[in-house]
């Protein structure tokens, strides 16, 4: 029960998750534990869990259970919008069913409807734009097959910035996965999100795309998840989210 002048740290630890009552009073006298930005190490240390900013280890801990953070492995085909006048597929019907107040939620980056993988929906606004806006510069992977042998000079010449007829463009890194008879297959991670981005990029430079998955997203990965299906992010993820947006 909410005593009048708040509840124990620990307590509110213990119910958000994070640890058992008895390793979250370790984790607050080891000086792990913020609240309000000020580091807390005295175990009587009472809070309201509706206001404070509370971190562990400098990860915000999120009380608020009427928060939605779910990753989306987009198939190659569906549009990147909640609803679509035309009727043409979009991810809207794919939660439509499996997300209880889904009316609510934002898509977060959009992918052509012939790139497919990784996008987050949440119902916080803030976030959504956040994780949106280059100057918060979270870095998004995609993995490309492209017509051609890459020669290896590419990444240099990718990484100076290359300029597009909406203005220069650059990569945060760039790999080589694979290589196959007149394709490779190419990891590139940027932190912009401007219209078809990637595959203009990689044309730019003569590599055009024939196949291209978006893998992550800050620190949330595609992994094994099956192209079409939802899963709730995890705390760690959701907290690594908040933190690369100052949140």
């Amino acid at each position: 029960m909410t005593e009048p002048d708040g509840v124990r740290l620990q307590k509110v630890l213990s119910q958000a998750g994070i640890a058992s009552r008895r390793v979250a009073e370790k984790m607050i006298l080891d000086g792990r534990v913020e609240v309000d930005g000020h580091i807390v190490t005295e175990l009587g240390t009472r809070v309201d869990p509706t206001a404070a900013d509370i971190r562990v280890d400098g990860t915000r801990v999120l009380l608020d259970d009427t928060l939605v953070h779910l990753a989306i492995n987009k198939p190659r085909g569906m549009h990147s919008t909640m609803s679509d006048d035309r009727g043409r597929p979009c991810i809207g019907d794919l939660v439509e069913h499996r997300v209880r107040g889904n009316k609510g939620l934002f898509h977060v980056g959009r992918l052509d409807a012939d790139t497919e993988g990784l996008m987050l929906l949440t119902n916080d606004g803030e976030l959504a734009h956040r994780l949106m806006h280059p100057s918060y510069e979270v870095p998004k992977t995609y993995v490309a097959t492209v017509l051609g042998t890459v020669p290896r000079g590419l990444g240099k010449k990718l990484r100076a910035g290359v300029e597009l007829d909406d203005g220069p463009a650059r990569v945060d890194d760039f790999a080589v996965v694979d290589a196959m008879p007149g394709r490779s297959m190419v990891r590139v991670t940027l932190h912009e999100g401007r219209k078809r981005i990637v595959r203009r990029l990689l044309a730019a430079v003569g590599f055009p795309v024939q196949e291209l998955v978006r893998t992550d997203i800050g620190a949330v990965s595609l992994g094994e998840q099956r192209p079409g299906s939802i899963r709730v992010l995890t705390r760690k993820e959701i907290g690594e989210l908040y933190k690369a947006v100052g949140m």
